[in-house]
């Protein structure tokens, strides 16, 4: 996908091809959770990505390189980072994960959102 001036991201990822097998970076610790995640842009020099993502429950650990921005549509989840304190995130909660964060996503009810990530 590449970039336009305006790109509107849709629910369940609006025709995007899904990526079904589990992001780098994001390894299951708990339960069987899954994810599905549909980059419906990209910008033109691909450092960053935006679109939908969503995941049953269970538990996975995240290594984060670059930032990214969540509005999480519906579910909900507790985050955290590794010596830090565990954050909950219900639907209608935007938020910024910054880049270096190692942590867990507790995946408590199915979960969805809207993301725009930087690659690093």
């Amino acid at each position: 996908m590449t970039s336009a001036p305006v790109t509107r991201l849709l629910p369940t990822g609006g025709g995007a091809e899904p990526i079904t097998e589990d992001l780098d970076g994001w390894t299951v610790v708990a339960g069987t959770p899954t994810m599905k995640t549909c980059v419906q842009h990209s910008s033109a020099d691909g450092s960053m990505v935006s679109g939908y993502w969503e995941a049953t429950p269970g538990t996975y650990r995240a290594v984060y390189t670059g930032f990214e921005f969540v509005h999480l549509l519906k579910g909900r989840v507790v985050i955290t980072p590794d010596g830090g304190e565990p954050v909950e995130m219900t639907a209608g909660c935007a938020f910024v994960v910054e880049p270096g964060f190692t942590g867990t996503w507790e995946i408590l009810e199915p979960v969805a959102k809207h993301f725009t990530a930087q690659n690093a």
